[in-house]
């Protein structure tokens, strides 16, 4: 019997990672570790560079939310250089923003989440994709899919100047303003977000909340974890994408703290592991007992359900009616039930279209006044967003010229780096027993880390000294013949 299972790679994420599984004498799992073998060193590289370029920089991060890298690193060139975009800018911003959440959340939901549901988690592997999906539930589906697609890319493409990786970000403001054509366009694409989310929340409804087996596995232990949650909330402290202050709350829901993004060092900060790159962010007042959850667990959760658990709710009506129910179905706040990150997921994909619908029926959005230009000295600059994986920060030093001399991201997935590993060993804890092992079973324990929906591309970082590179060499046989470390 082999005492050891590895899955390499693990799929359907953004990025690259591998799943160690390791097996007592019994076969049953005695330790799993959650490995990002990739390394990325974008805070040292943009160091000796004119903050001004981060905006242009950091979107290369990651091919799939280089939006979410664009505007954080926008609003910390506004920190950087104190001052406040104009009305018109900052809706832009995050009319912008609205399109690439509503576009993302989706593509997460057919693509990358729902085939473990519409399809079934222990289907054939060749099945567990969208072709999967568009075979289950029609043709006709797709095309809706790649309409909404097509229009939110295009309203990014169009204010951003290009649709991968954005352009249009100014300290103090944006480069170019919205005409009244641009605005009728975007109400159109907008009302059939609004219609199109509300369609997807009925197929989740349909498919997966009508399926005991599924309701089961949701509601059930193999996927549940008790911990902190954090997220952006607004003055009435409803969920928002773009701005806020940052809200934390405890297992048991109640409020543990509220901060602005000037203070986040207050309340996070990072360890690192010797068996990976990804590190771990932990909330410094409650401190680190190890991957554990619990009210003396300092680890904490972002994206989607975390947003909700913080929030008092939506800040659009039909995205509230469906957060209430979510709540009621699955006993009230918080909800601790991994696999509800993808029902809250469409939910929030509800709340970004009628965001995109009521900032673009906004008329002053086409003010011509788009940006007030910096007159400070930089010096230290922080900006915060919720990219669609969770609370992103982004954190700039200069000296007086501008020229970075330190630079700390903090990327969403790396927030929630402790509590995917610990979602991941306990999946496999509770699903392989007796040495008995099937496709099925560990695209079971895959669906620990992909509720989360992770990039692992934007979360590979270390800190110079804080870990080493590491080379195996291995023979035709699979056997390590040579290993190469530079520390």
């Amino acid at each position: 019997m082999k005492n050891r299972i590895t899955i390499d790679p693990i799929t359907r994420l953004e990025g690259h990672g591998k799943i160690e599984i390791f097996l007592d004498g019994k076969g049953d799992v005695e330790r799993a570790y959650f490995q990002v073998p990739e390394m990325r060193g974008f805070e040292v590289f943009s160091v000796g560079r004119p903050a001004e370029e981060m905006p242009r920089i950091t979107p290369k991060i990651c091919g799939v939310c280089p939006t979410t890298h664009h505007l954080c690193s926008t609003k910390a060139l506004d920190s950087l250089f104190k001052v406040e975009p104009p009305p018109a800018a900052k809706k832009i911003r995050e009319l912008m923003y609205s399109a690439f959440m509503l576009e993302d959340h989706m593509l997460h939901f057919f693509f990358l989440g729902g085939p473990d549901f519409v399809v079934g988690p222990s289907a054939a592997p060749g099945e567990r994709n969208i072709l999967g999906v568009i075979a289950k539930v029609g043709l006709e589906i797709a095309g809706k899919v790649i309409k909404l697609r097509k229009g939110c890319r295009e309203i990014i493409a169009h204010i951003g100047g290009r649709v991968i990786h954005p352009v249009c970000g100014l300290p103090g403001g944006v480069s170019k303003p919205l005409t009244e054509e641009d605005r009728l366009k975007i109400v159109e694409v907008a009302e059939y977000g609004v219609e199109f989310a509300q369609f997807a929340l009925q197929i989740f409804n349909d498919v997966v909340l009508k399926n005991k087996e599924y309701v089961d596995l949701i509601v059930g232990d193999v996927y549940k974890h008790a911990t902190y949650y954090m997220g952006l909330v607004d003055k009435n402290n409803k969920v928002n994408f773009y701005d806020g202050d940052v809200g934390v709350v405890t297992p048991e829901g109640k409020k543990f703290v509220k901060f602005r993004p000037t203070e986040y060092l207050d309340h996070i900060t990072e360890r690192v592991e010797p068996w990976t790159y990804v590190k771990f962010p932990y909330l410094k007042k409650v401190g680190w007992k190890g991957f554990v959850d619990g009210l003396d667990s300092g680890v904490f959760r972002v994206a989607p359900l975390a947003r909700l658990n913080v929030a008092d709710g939506m800040a659009t009506p039909l995205a509230q009616a469906e957060y209430e129910r979510m709540y009621q179905t699955l006993g009230g706040k918080p909800v601790h039930n991994t696999l509800a990150f993808h029902w809250a997921r469409l939910i929030e994909a509800l709340y970004a279209a009628e965001r995109l619908l009521e900032l673009a029926q906004d008329r002053t959005i086409t003010d011509p006044h788009i940006r007030n230009l910096p007159q400070a000295t930089p010096e230290e600059g922080i900006g915060i967003v919720e990219a669609p994986r969770g609370t992103l920060i982004h954190h700039y030093k200069t000296d007086k010229k501008g020229i970075l001399t330190e630079v700390n991201l903090i990327v969403a997935t790396v927030n929630n780096a402790a509590a995917i590993c610990m979602s991941i060993e306990k999946a496999a804890r509770s699903l392989i027993k007796g040495g008995k092992v099937s496709d099925g079973l560990l695209n079971m324990v895959e669906m620990a880390f992909r509720a989360y929906d992770p990039c692992f591309a934007c979360a590979t970082h270390i800190v110079p000294g804080g870990g080493s590179l590491r080379i195996h060499i291995r023979n035709k046989g699979g056997e390590i013949v040579q290993t190469l470390q530079r520390t």
